[in-house]
C-alpha cells in the first residue's frame, strides 16, 4: 500500500510537471482562439449593420422588412463560421430568395398596396427561374464560400490544437511507467538522498517510456503548425472574410440596382409565372434600424491603434511555430529543466548515487523504446491514437484543395474594368474595387474608421497604357513642334547649328531607352 501510494504521488507529480510545461502553449492557442472567435463575431455585426442601413438610406420602405432578412442572413453566416451544419449556397440562396418579394413590391413595381402573401411566395419560388439580380447571387455564394469555411476550419484547428494538449497533459501512465517514476524520484528517500536528482540519461530513459506515445504525435503536431501557417496566409486578400463580409452589402446594392434597371423585363417574366400582382392594404413600417450601432460596434473592437486582423494572425503564426519540435522535445525539457541533476554532479541512476549514468540513452517514439532499459513499453495508448486521428483529419481539412492562393477575375458594375485579385494582396495594403464601389476594406483595431486603400496595379486603373510604337512617334512630333518654336525665336546663326546638334542628341537619347 506504501508503494502504491508513492506511485500515485509519482504520477501526479508526473502530471503536474506536464501541465507546467505545456501552459504556455495552451494559453497561446487558448487565448487566440477566443480573440479571433470575437474578432468573426463583430465583423458579422459590422456587416449586418452595413447592410441594414443600405436599406435604411436608398430604400427606407422596405427597410424594415429587409432588415429582419438580412439578421436571418447573418445569423447563418455566424451559425456556419462556428462549426454548424448549414450551407453557404442554401443561406444564400435564402436570402435573395425573400428579398426579391421585396423588390419587385417595393423597386420594380410599386403601388398603394402591398402584394399579398400567396403573390409574395410565387415570387419567392421563382427568383431562381427569373433571376432578377443576375449572377451576384451566384458570386455571393462563391465569396462566403471561400472566405467562410477556410476561417471557420481555422477557428476548428485552433480548438483541436487545445484538445491535444489537454490529452497529452493528462495521459494514462502504465504500471511499468508508474514503477519507473517511483524508482527515480522517490527511492533515493529510502535512503535519505532527499536531494539527489536522477542523472540525465536515465531521466530521458526514464520519461521517453513514459511518454513514448505522446514523442508520436510530434510528426503531426509539425504538419499541424505547418498547414495552420498555410491557411493563415490564404486567409488574407481579396477573397479574406474581412473583406468579404465588409462588402457584402456592395452586392446587395448592385443587385438591387440591376433588378431596378431590368424592372419592364422582369415585370413581364412575373406576371408570365405569377399573374398580374394581387395586392392588399399597405402596412410596410419605416426604418427603425439604429444607425450608432457601427460606432458602438468600433469601440468594442479598439485594441492597439496599429493593430489590424492580418496583423495578429501572422504574430500568433510566428509565436506557434516556436512549438514545432514541443513533442519530439517535451523529455528532453522535462529533464533539461526540472527533473535531472545538471552535469558534473553527482546524480541517482535507480540504484545509487553516482558521478554519470552509464546505461544507453534511447531515443524517443514507441520503436525507440524496445531497448530501454529503464521502462517497459507494450503498444499504444488508444487515447493517443485517437488524438492522432483527429490531427490527421484536421491536417488534411487545413490543406484542403478549397484553400488554394486565389488568383481571380472579376468585373466591376460601374465601368468595365476588369480588377485582377490574388490572394498575395494582403490586408494591411488594401485592395481597391471596381466603380460598383466595393472596397478592399483594412479593419483597423482601433476608434479610427476603416480606411480604404489601393493595392491595385495599372491594370485595374482602366488608364489606356500607350504601347512603345505609339510613344516613339508622339514624343518625336511633340519634341519637334518645341525645336521648331526655338528656331523661330532664334535669329542668329550659331542657333541653327546648337538646335541641328541638340535634336539629333536628344533623337538618339529617346530612341536608346525605348530599344
Amino acid at each position: 500500500k506504501m508503494e502504491e501510494r508513492y506511485q500515485t504521488a509519482a504520477k501526479q507529480d508526473m502530471q503536474q510537471v506536464l501541465q507546467t510545461s505545456s501552459a504556455a502553449l495552451k494559453f497561446l492557442i487558448s487565448r487566440n482562439a477566443a480573440a479571433f472567435q470575437e474578432t468573426f463575431k463583430m465583423l458579422i455585426r459590422l456587416a449586418e449593420n452595413y447592410t441594414s442601413m443600405l436599406f435604411c438610406n436608398a430604400y427606407r420602405t422596405m427597410a424594415a422588412e429587409a432588415t429582419m432578412h438580412v439578421q436571418e442572413f447573418f445569423t447563418d453566416v455566424g451559425l456556419f463560421l462556428f462549426g454548424a451544419d448549414v450551407s453557404t449556397e442554401e443561406f444564400v440562396n435564402r436570402f435573395f430568395d425573400t428579398l426579391f418579394p421585396l423588390v419587385y413590391n417595393h423597386v420594380i413595381n410599386p403601388g398603394p398596396t402591398d402584394i399579398s402573401l400567396e403573390y409574395a411566395e410565387c415570387l419567392r419560388v421563382a427568383r431562381r427561374d427569373i433571376e432578377p439580380f443576375g449572377n451576384i447571387p451566384k458570386k455571393a455564394m462563391g465569396q462566403m464560400g471561400r472566405s467562410l469555411l477556410p476561417s471557420r476550419t481555422f477557428l476548428q484547428a485552433l480548438n483541436l490544437g487545445v484538445e491535444v494538449i489537454n490529452t497529452t497533459d493528462h495521459i494514462h501512465f502504465s504500471k511499468a511507467c508508474s514503477k519507473a517514476l517511483l524508482r527515480m524520484q522517490y527511492c533515493p528517500h529510502c535512503q535519505g538522498l532527499t536531494l539527489s536528482k536522477p542523472c540525465m540519461g536515465y531521466c530521458l530513459n526514464t520519461i521517453r517510456g513514459c511518454l513514448a506515445d505522446v514523442a508520436e504525435v510530434d510528426l503531426h503536431w509539425r504538419r499541424y503548425i505547418q498547414s495552420l501557417e498555410e491557411l493563415s496566409g490564404a486567409l488574407s486578400g481579396a477573397h479574406s472574410i474581412e473583406h468579404v463580409l465588409l462588402n457584402f452589402h456592395s452586392l446587395v446594392r448592385d443587385a438591387l440596382v440591376q433588378a431596378q434597371i431590368n424592372g419592364p423585363e422582369l415585370s413581364e417574366q412575373v406576371n408570365k409565372i405569377c399573374g398580374p400582382p394581387v395586392r392588399k392594404p399597405k402596412q410596410s413600417p419605416g426604418c427603425s434600424f439604429d444607425q450608432n450601432r457601427d460606432n458602438q460596434g468600433l469601440k468594442m473592437f479598439s485594441r492597439d491603434g496599429e493593430e489590424t486582423f492580418a496583423n495578429r494572425r501572422k504574430e500568433f503564426i510566428s509565436h506557434l511555430r516556436l512549438y514545432r519540435a514541443f513533442y519530439g522535445g517535451l523529455a528532453d525539457q522535462l529533464c533539461g529543466n526540472e527533473l535531472a541533476a545538471a552535469d558534473g554532479l553527482p546524480c541517482w541512476n535507480g540504484e545509487d548515487v553516482v558521478r554519470s549514468y552509464t546505461n544507453h540513452v534511447v531515443g524517443s517514439g514507441i520503436k525507440a523504446q524496445s531497448a530501454n532499459p529503464e521502462v517497459q513499453v507494450k503498444g499504444t495508448d488508444p487515447v493517443i491514437s485517437q488524438i492522432i486521428d483527429k490531427l490527421k483529419h484536421v491536417i488534411q481539412q487545413l490543406q484542403d484543395k478549397s484553400f488554394p492562393k486565389w488568383d481571380l477575375q472579376q468585373t466591376g458594375s460601374g465601368g468595365g474594368v476588369v480588377e485582377q485579385i490574388s490572394g498575395d494582396c494582403d490586408d494591411e495594403d488594401g485592395c481597391g474595387g471596381s466603380g460598383s464601389g466595393e472596397v478592399k476594406r483594412v479593419l483597423k483595431i482601433t476608434d479610427r474608421e476603416f480606411s480604404e486603400g489601393s493595392c491595385i496595379s495599372w491594370r485595374t486603373t482602366g488608364t489606356n497604357v500607350l504601347k512603345h510604337s505609339e510613344i516613339m512617334p508622339l514624343l518625336f512630333l511633340i519634341y519637334l513642334s518645341t525645336s521648331l518654336t526655338i528656331l523661330f525665336l532664334c535669329s542668329l546663326g550659331f542657333c541653327l547649328v546648337a538646335f541641328y546638334f541638340r535634336f539629333i542628341s536628344s533623337l538618339k537619347h529617346i530612341c536608346n531607352n525605348f530599344h
